[in-house]
This record gives structure tokens, C-alpha cells and sequence, in this order.
């Protein structure tokens, strides 16, 4: 049953003025410690490319906390939605601290579209929650219990 559905674009420029300003501060204020790593490592060979990163990644937490209807207040914080990949290239929800807790125990997971051009990105999310009676929903790729499923977000 979908809980809820959320969408967001977000504009390049806007991003990039935020890391020209901020730099490595607004970065890490947005990224979870895993995706921190991999913006470094895509903005030291591509510049362009890291400002891209960070822009996908706040325009699906946007989409994501808004499936969810909490909007940007606890328990949804930027650094506890981490948007990660499966080794298919599958973008994925994996959820930290509290918002795991707090989605698990609503029996919620997430399906995650992301995609950007040269000045925008765009994701769309869809949330689903567990049928009544249903004790657990088959993990896909989602958040559910046990999120992460068997692969390591940081090895993406």
C-alpha cells in the first residue's frame, strides 16, 4: 500500500553557489559520511560532477521526506537519509539512527528515482508501507528491516 509519494527538482546553480560559498561545510551538512566520501573523490577528478552529486542526493532526501510527511524535522535530517546504490547501479534509501527506527516501526521502505541535466535534478520516491497482517515486506532495494540489504553502501 503506498504511504506516500514525494518529488523534487532542484537547481545546479543553486547547489554550486552553495559549495562556492560553503564549500566542504554545506557538503557535509547534506551528505551522510559514506557520501561525503564519494563526492570527494568524484569532485577531485570532476569538479562539475561532484556539484551534480550533491544536487541528486538533496533532491531525492527532499523527495524522500516528503513521501514520508515529515518534511525536513525530526526524525528526517539530512545526514540520516543517505541515498546509496546497489552494485546493479539501482539508487537506494538506507536510513540512519532514528528515521530508521522510526520508519521501521511503520513497516515503510522506499523506492528512489533520481536523474539531473546541466542545471537541474529531479527525483521522485515512492514509500509503501506494510499490508495489515503482513509482518515484514520483502526487501528490494528499499528501506525496510534491515535496509541495507547484504550490500555495503560504502563500497559504492
Amino acid at each position: 500500500m503506498i504511504f506516500g509519494i514525494g518529488t523534487d527538482i532542484c537547481d545546479v546553480r543553486r547547489i554550486r553557489a552553495s559549495l562556492e560559498c560553503h564549500g566542504e561545510r554545506f557538503a557535509a551538512k547534506v551528505l551522510a559520511p559514506g557520501e561525503l566520501a564519494t563526492w570527494k573523490a568524484r569532485s577531485s577528478r570532476w569538479p562539475e560532477r561532484g556539484v551534480r552529486y550533491v544536487a541528486t542526493r538533496f533532491s531525492a532526501k527532499e523527495a524522500f521526506s516528503k513521501a514520508v510527511g515529515l518534511g525536513m524535522r525530526m526524525p528526517m535530517t539530512w545526514r540520516s537519509c543517505e541515498i546509496a546504490k546497489l552494485p546493479s547501479g539501482a539508487p537506494v534509501v538506507v536510513l540512519h539512527g532514528a528515521l530508521k527506527d522510526w520508519c521501521e516501526a511503520r513497516g515503510l521502505r522506499a523506492q528512489i528515482s533520481l536523474s539531473d541535466e546541466t542545471d537541474y535534478a529531479v527525483s521522485f520516491c515512492i514509500v509503501e508501507s506494510r499490508p495489515e497482517g503482513q509482518t515484514a515486506l520483502p526487501a528490494r532495494g528499499g528501506l525496510a528491516a534491515g535496509a541495507a540489504g547484504d550490500f555495503d553502501p560504502a563500497a559504492t
